[in-house]
């Protein structure tokens, strides 16, 4: 397998950690696309490291449900699987919906100079043409406003199943229209937000992500019944 990044080498310390935070982005991008195999031998060789970290990276990655691993063959990018998204996004869109709630009469004044901050950078990144600059903010967005309700549970639970939903998101970025939805749906949550109006924002930001994961699905439906 020919990889698509030159800069994949990395350092001696914390190598198995190192290898996953390289392959979790180039599998969240897109750049290793879903069921494509990630043989160890080219993998280790384009990381630099032998295949016992390697194989502790995978395994991280599995976890996470980036990867599956299989028995006497390679590893592959995990596909995406409409059913699964599906409970993916119920399971993230409850999750959020609850940290604003939350976050609406829990943030301080910096928090919510943070999120102003934020939406400007997404503004002026929509404004470019910047997709992967827009996505890193749009993902900082969703990450603070959980770390805003400051209730640890809450955040541990989305952690978990952060790196999928960001696969998904980014996919769902580049369906037609999308992107510009995304923003003005942005607008309106940090408006609820700012007037402390949980109630609003909750359910803003639940169906913000519901909406990216019926995006993904009816993408993914349309891309079987043309092939």
């Amino acid at each position: 397998m020919t990889m698509r990044r030159p800069d994949l080498r990395v350092p001696r310390a914390g190598l198995h950690e190192q290898a996953a935070r390289k392959l979790r982005t180039l599998i969240v991008r897109g750049d290793l696309l879903p069921g494509e195999q990630l043989p160890e031998a080219s993998l280790s060789a384009a990381l630099g490291i032998s295949r016992t970290p390697l194989r502790e990276a995978l395994k991280q990655l599995a976890t996470e449900g980036l990867v599956e691993l299989q028995l006497n063959r390679s590893a592959v990018v995990a596909p995406l699987r409409r059913e699964e998204l599906t409970e993916l996004f119920e399971a993230v869109s409850a999750i959020e919906r609850c940290a604003a709630e939350l976050a609406a009469v829990r943030m301080t004044a910096q928090d919510v100079e943070r999120l102003e901050a934020l939406q400007a950078r997404i503004e002026r990144h929509h404004g470019r043409g910047e997709l992967r600059d827009y996505f890193e903010a749009n993902q900082q967005i969703h990450s603070a406003i959980v770390g805003f309700a400051r209730n640890g549970v809450l955040k541990a639970s989305h952690d978990a199943l952060l790196a999928r939903a960001e696969r998904a998101r980014f996919f769902a970025l580049s369906a037609d229209g999308r992107w510009d939805e995304s923003l003005r749906e942005h607008r309106q949550i940090l408006a609820a937000l700012k007037a402390r109006d949980a109630e609003r924002a909750g359910r803003l930001l639940g169906q913000h992500v519901r909406r990216t994961g019926e995006i993904v699905a009816d993408t993914l439906t349309k891309g079987k019944a043309e092939s």
